[in-house]
Parts: structure tokens; sequence; C-alpha cells
């Protein structure tokens, strides 16, 4: 598997593993990305895949690195039912709440019917009379003028 140079945080454990300072089962590597197993998984074979430039968030994702990344999570979740027999996975990105790594990361977590996962991880809510029009609004004008070209 070839490496590629990455920019690097010091002290942040998924890039020591992605510069091959710390040891990590290993299952994908590009030049963009690097997947490995969790260690302390949902289900054995939970996947985190990871770009090799350190970003925290999704959103600090330079554009031309969402396809790789992305592309390769989606290999890792068919990865999952062919590898490992899984009948789907639950495919995730947690944006700093509930983010333990603060390096940007897609969980892939192999799935079967009767696995005992019941869900989300969180409650649910139900929107009032008029909440879901305005939200949805909101989010449109928040899309239509991205903060960086307002």
């Amino acid at each position: 598997m070839g490496q590629a140079a990455t920019t690097a945080v010091s002290g942040c454990s998924f890039c020591r593993i992605v510069a091959g300072q710390d040891e990590a089962q290993l299952v994908l590597e590009t030049h963009e990305i690097v997947a490995f197993l969790d260690r302390r998984p949902v289900f054995k074979g939970h996947v985190l895949v990871v770009p090799r430039q350190h970003v925290d968030t999704l959103t600090d994702l330079p554009q031309e690195q969402i396809q790789p990344l992305f592309s390769a999570a989606s290999a890792v979740a068919q990865a999952v039912k062919d590898g490992l027999g899984a009948q789907g996975s639950f495919v995730a990105v947690n944006n700093t709440v509930s983010q333990s790594v603060p390096h940007l990361h897609v969980h892939v977590v192999p799935r079967t019917k009767g696995d005992g996962l019941r869900g989300f991880f969180w409650p649910r809510t139900t929107y009032a009379e008029g909440e879901p029009e305005d939200y949805a609004h909101r989010l449109r004008e928040a899309l239509a003028h991205p903060p960086g070209l307002r």
C-alpha cells in the first residue's frame, strides 16, 4: 500500500497511524486516505476511514478530498458485506460533538438484522406546526449564501 506526504498534527493519534508511527490494522490505503479497524468497535469489523491530511471536521475538508474520502467509505461499506457477511452497514461522521478524535473520520459499522443496534444513538423528536417549512427555509438560505461568499 502506498504512502503519500501528509499534513500531520502533533499528538493526533490518527495522524500517527497515517504516518506509520502507531500500529493499526489497515484495511485500505490510497494516496489520499487510510482506513483501519476501530480499536473499540461497535461491532467487529468497524472501520474508520480518514483523510491522510489532518482536518478536524467534514467542513474543514478541501473540496478535492471529498470524493476520495467517500469513495473509500463506499468501498469499505461494500467490503463489510462481501468480506464479513454483513447485511449492510451504518456509515456516520461526527463533527465536533461526539468526535472522540479531532481528525475527520468516517465510521463504517457492519450491520446484520437483529444485531441489537436500534435506530440511531440519539433520541428522536417531532416538529411543531410550521416548523419543518421554517427549518427547510433556513437551511436553503444558508446553502445559498455560504459564509465565505457573504
